[in-house]
């Protein structure tokens, strides 16, 4: 699996998470994950999430680390799994930093008490699943209340790196669990 972690600063609108961006972007073919920071406003119109949008819950924060991740296989469901298996791994890397409270996951989102720290979404395109995680690093402009890693210290960049590392491996070992087993009857 492919990781990249752009180095300048970036603002996702949404538009992103569609099939092909990661190559389209950086020239990364086939499965990847690639972080960044920047901006993040999310119009209605480009959003996934439908309960979302019916709310009229649109999304915004000064600024997120971002990460997308494309897998060439069409499971919904097995994408989903993967973007839980993420937000939980996003939970105990944070774990490791002393000033981090003890962080809830409830489904896909993460939370510090009742303040939101993440959004996160999966879908699927005609050639792929895909996942898009923001976490909070300057959470202001958010539409309900929210924290952000800056207010805990935590560096959003090395936190990328850790876990581009951490979300790769974590998905070869899957495959590689998959290669060793012999069929039952």
């Amino acid at each position: 699996m492919h990781t990249l972690l752009h180095p300048e600063t970036l603002a996702y609108t949404g538009h992103q998470l569609r099939s092909h961006w990661i190559f389209d972007t950086f020239g990364l073919l086939g499965d990847a994950v690639v972080a960044f920071v920047g901006p993040c406003r999310v119009e209605l119109s480009e959003m996934v999430d439908r309960v979302d949008v019916a709310a009229r819950e649109p999304i915004e924060a000064a600024r997120m680390l971002h990460l997308i991740a494309e897998h060439f296989d069409r499971d919904l469901t097995r994408a989903v799994l993967r973007q839980r298996l993420l937000m939980a791994m996003i939970a105990e890397q944070l774990a490791e930093h002393e000033r981090v409270p003890r962080l809830r996951r409830e489904g896909d989102d993460l939370y510090a008490n009742d303040r939101k720290l993440s959004v996160s979404i999966a879908t699927i395109s005609p050639v792929s699943t895909l996942i898009h995680v923001g976490l909070n690093v300057d959470p202001t402009g958010a539409p309900v209340a929210a924290v952000g890693l800056e207010e805990w210290g935590v560096d959003a960049v090395e936190l990328a790196r850790e876990l581009l590392t951490a979300y790769a491996a974590e998905m070869e070992s899957a495959h590689l669990a998959t290669c060793k087993v012999r069929a039952v009857d």
